[in-house]
């Protein structure tokens, strides 16, 4: 090793602060020591009532320490974030006028009032921030402006293919710029959607341009209050709709025949065949899920993995390893920058006379540059390359490359490109396990040395190496997982009990197996002699298989609920606090973790909903303890699988299917106008009268394709219907109907509550808490007024927006009158 390592290993790997702020703190903590000296002589009375006084002392001592090592700088991206944050939760557009001026306000008192108090200008410093965060999220929102399909429409397309992937079961996801529609024509289209084709055995080239009938749906929004907005991640990534095509779309001309537009446009088709080419390559090497794996792992195409694998994967904790993150990067850049290194270390001339560490960093930039690329730009890839750039550059300009400071600008350089990202799971997830793995490093160099002769036995340096490999892979598993565990709770409702065991089993075989022999075959792909090294890499692939589903298969994936709002912001602030911090002051950060993570577990906990509605109005639920039972035999897995999570309900009660009655009008799905006699409205009536009288509480009774009747807890009915022909008899027997169909009517004349398409459209999903007297109900949202809702109020009739929700919607007339989507 040279010097100039063993110079750098021994430094901290944080910055050295300013002698003369550090002995301005140590002069300010030495006085507060003395200060407490004399006031222990005083009577214990007195000392008693100046706990207060001493105790502030202390801490504004513990404070001005912090600052002599230039924390503050660290702050700036949690400060952008927050004002990213704050954008992107309000309810409406917040005026740009506000936050632009706030911006310039604190910027000026910030550079001008550099003689203010210490606490006044870091004030200063993150309201500016804050206000800078707000900005940025606006200026995201006006750059992508996404154009999102208002209503479901079954249409003939006609577009370019932009991006594909492929399915385990023969399925191709193809991302599509749309040039046409017709039949109908779609007066608001969006720019791009996907579509998924079903068992096309030649996919589609990039660059195609096709046509072809297509059922197309907006992008969906939360199942439940409070969970993943679909729509706001779809609007972001530029998509504007999701759908399937009916049957193979017809080739119009292939990708040689089109023009690409802009350069920068021919160069992303480019680099999107490149990766497909890649992924097939590999998927013909190695077969079934392991073929799938190995390109994930080049490619990011994760869709072609099965089902079972994925699941097994995910139980046993082992799903970073799919995903091209930190990890993958790592130990991309760690194995090109060592083996460089040890290359250089045959000629010890070039070793002596030339920088050899910067080459071998260069070279790893390079590599992870063109593993980036090559990875589809996806967003955990995209934070690890800006993460590993960072600390390969601070390399070559002899900087400490494993700092709290790096990690803080990477993340402030992804919240300048995509604030929008600061509120998925990726994001949070990642930089939390990056920034306690950071910390623990940080803590762990800074540790009291003691002296051991049992690394100068040379006997025992394999059986050191060994324990130190383990030992490392355990610890930065454990931080990981504990750090990122709150979180996996809060977006996915679940966790995974044994993933330490998993990844001490499956890391070793991922790090001297997979990647060093996947990187040998990507490096000698272009040779056309990679072969056996996939080999090689498909065996470690297969063992990492059967590892993860080994502990899958011992349990362990916890299932939780939704937890309070107020959980994730106390536990971020902690785990803040804690991390980032240097003084005893970050004992407190590890007190508010805990507190907030126990009054969670102790507590009653978010309350559940009894009654749950999809925001199409098709799928209806009612939860009884663990039990959901629906309206539907085989409800929307989409829809069901996010409710089962978020309320712990396992089982499923399918309805009570009646048998067909002779009694009752025969009405096709067509045929969405008929109007029923009064003795056909009777007739139904007393069919669902007597469907109430077989069902239990809490289920469903349905005559199918028609209607279902339920008895609820507080003793109302609940009808859900799928013709408006059956509305007036759903009315009169029922307290709460449902329907799918778009009335343009939103009560009933009997008083009954009416929710249709037509309000779900602009509600969201619906959930009620039924009471003895009225029942609680929550929507998804409360005014969709917000870039990546407001489809939701567009009429496509009129080619406007409506108006906000009235908050008293007005009671209408009870003609089943209803409106068509297309």
């Amino acid at each position: 090793m040279e010097a100039s390592d063993q110079q750098e290993e021994s430094r901290d790997v944080t910055a050295s602060p300013q002698p003369r702020t550090i002995s301005a703190a140590i002069t300010l903590r030495a006085k507060a020591r003395q200060w407490e000296r004399t006031q222990d002589q005083a009577p214990l009375t007195s000392r008693f009532l100046r706990v207060p006084k001493r105790l502030r002392t202390a801490v504004l001592g513990l404070i001005a320490e912090e600052a002599a090592h230039g924390r503050a700088v660290l702050f700036a991206p949690i400060y952008m974030g927050l004002g990213a944050i704050i954008w992107f939760e309000a309810q409406v557009d917040p005026p740009p006028q506000a936050f632009l001026a706030g911006l310039v306000l604190f910027a000026l008192g910030f550079l001008l009032k550099r003689d203010a108090g210490r606490l006044f200008h870091h004030t200063l410093f993150a309201g500016m921030l804050i206000c800078l965060g707000m900005a940025l999220a606006q200026w995201e929102s006006w750059r992508v402006s996404t154009v999102m399909l208002d209503s479901a429409v079954t249409t003939t397309v006609t577009g370019q293919i932009e991006r594909r992937e492929s399915y385990d079961n023969g399925r191709w996801r193809y991302v599509v710029r749309v040039e046409a529609t017709e039949k109908p024509s779609i007066r608001r289209a969006p720019q791009r959607v996907t579509v998924f084709v079903r068992k096309q055995a030649e996919p589609f080239d990039l660059g195609d341009r096709i046509r072809g009938r297509a059922r197309l749906t907006p992008p969906a929004g939360p199942a439940l209050t409070g969970l993943n907005d679909f729509a706001f991640s779809s609007y972001f990534n530029g998509i504007g709709a999701n759908g399937f095509a009916y049957g193979t779309p017809e080739l119009l001309s292939p990708s040689g025949d089109n023009a690409a537009g802009s350069l920068l446009d021919a160069a992303d088709i480019w680099l999107a065949g490149l990766r497909n080419s890649i992924g097939d390559r590999i998927r013909q090497t190695l077969a079934g899920d392991t073929g799938a794996f190995a390109a994930a792992l080049v490619t990011d195409e994760r869709r072609a993995i099965s089902k079972d694998t994925t699941e097994a994967l995910r139980i046993a904790g082992l799903t970073h390893i799919i995903a091209i993150s930190g990890l993958n990067m790592a130990l991309s850049a760690g194995i090109f920058y060592v083996g460089l290194r040890y290359f250089f270390s045959l000629f010890p001339g070039v070793v002596q006379a030339w920088p050899t560490k910067k080459f071998a960093a260069f070279g790893a930039l390079l590599t992870v540059t063109a593993y980036y690329l090559i990875s589809g730009f996806g967003v955990s890839a995209e934070r690890a390359f800006i993460m590993m750039a960072i600390m390969l550059v601070a390399v070559l300009f002899d900087r400490p490359s494993i700092s709290l400071r790096n990690v803080a600008l990477s993340a402030i350089v992804i919240l300048v490109l995509s604030p929008s990202q600061v509120l998925g799971p990726s994001f949070q997830m990642s930089y939390a396990a990056t920034l306690a793995l950071v910390s623990g490093y940080s803590l762990w160099k800074r540790r009291r040395h003691r002296e051991n002769i049992l690394p100068r036995i040379r006997l025992l340096s394999p059986l050191l190496f060994v324990t130190r490999f383990f030992g490392g892979v355990m610890s930065t598993s454990f931080i990981g997982g504990a750090s990122t565990a709150i979180f996996s709770i809060e977006h996915f409702h679940r966790l995974a009990t044994y993933g330490l065991a998993a990844n001490l089993a499956a890391m070793p075989v991922v790090s001297f197996i997979v990647m060093p022999f996947g990187m040998m075959a990507m490096l000698l792909m272009p040779f056309g002699i990679d072969g056996p090294f996939w080999k090689v890499t498909g065996e470690g692939l297969e063992l990492v298989i059967v590892i993860a589903k080994t502990v899958a298969g011992w349990g362990g994936d916890i299932t939780f609920g939704r937890q309070p709002g107020w959980l994730m912001p106390t536990f971020i602030a902690g785990f803040l606090i804690m991390s980032m911090l240097r003084t005893r002051l970050r004992h407190l950060g590890l007190l508010l973790l805990l507190s907030s993570v126990g009054v969670a577990a102790f507590g009653s906990g978010v309350p559940k909903p009894d009654l749950m509605i999809s925001e199409d109005g098709i799928l209806v639920a009612l939860r009884q303890d663990d039990i959901l039972a629906t309206n539907r035999e085989r409800p929307q897995a989409f829809i069901f699988e996010q409710w089962q999570k978020a309320l712990v309900a396992a089982e499923h009660q399918p309805p009570t299917m009646l048998p067909t009655d002779s009694r009752l009008p025969q009405i096709s799905k067509t045929d969405r106008h008929k109007r029923l006699s009064n003795e056909e409205q009777k007739a139904v009536r007393t069919a669902m009268e007597e469907a109430l009288d077989r069902t239990m509480q809490g289920s469903f009774a349905c005559q199918k394709g028609a209607w279902c009747v339920a008895v609820l807890e507080n003793g109302a009915i609940l009808v859900t219907i799928e013709n408006a022909a059956y509305l007036p008899a759903a009315c009169d027997t029922g307290s709460i109907v449902v329907t799918p169909i778009r009335l343009r009517l939103d009560h009933c004349r009997s008083g009954a509550t009416l929710i249709t398409g037509a309000t779900l459209r602009k509600t969201g999903s619906i959930e009620m808490v039924l009471t003895s007297d009225k029942p609680i109900t929550s929507a998804a949202f409360n005014n969709p007024q917000r870039p990546w809702t407001r489809h939701r109020t567009y009429d496509w009739r009129t080619g406007k927006f409506d108006a906000p929700i009235a908050k008293a919607p007005p009671v209408l007339d009870n003609s089943p009158v209803s409106d068509s989507d297309e």
